[in-house]
């Protein structure tokens, strides 16, 4: 029995890691930690997100994959990451379509550290004059 050729990608987002297997099938199909990805993204606008590099594709893809880290939001981001690197290695003349919409660059932005005699990162104490 032949499997099935799949890409593995990972994508990033904050401290959320997501490990991507991507296959190409006759119907779509996206699952998520074993879950759907309806199951996993409760609202509208995260599975948007985490699938947003799909519509800019033809084919369509069988998705598995494995979200660890970080938070809800943050791990659709690094699905959407993730998914778009594996269309870039599946065909490469979709990276530019997808390079112009900003899914191929890993948000850097994440959590500042605290610092010493602060609160917070920046956050200080409230000054008082007397």
């Amino acid at each position: 029995m032949a499997t099935a050729k799949y890409l593995e990608t990972i994508g990033r987002r904050k401290t959320a890691s997501a490990r991507v297997r991507l296959t190409e099938t006759a119907k779509q199909n996206v699952s998520v930690n074993g879950k759907t990805l309806e199951e996993y993204f409760r609202t509208a606008e995260l599975v948007r997100i985490s699938v947003a590099p799909l519509a800019h594709h033809e084919k369509k893809f069988t998705i598995t994959a494995v979200l660890r880290g970080g938070g809800i939001a943050g791990q659709a981001v690094a699905l959407s990451h993730g998914i778009a690197r594996a269309i870039v290695e599946f065909d490469a003349t979709s990276r530019t379509p997808l390079k112009k919409l900003g899914l191929l660059k890993r948000d850097p932005r994440a959590k500042e550290r605290k610092k010493p005699g602060l609160k917070k990162a920046r956050k200080a104490a409230q000054w008082s004059k007397r």
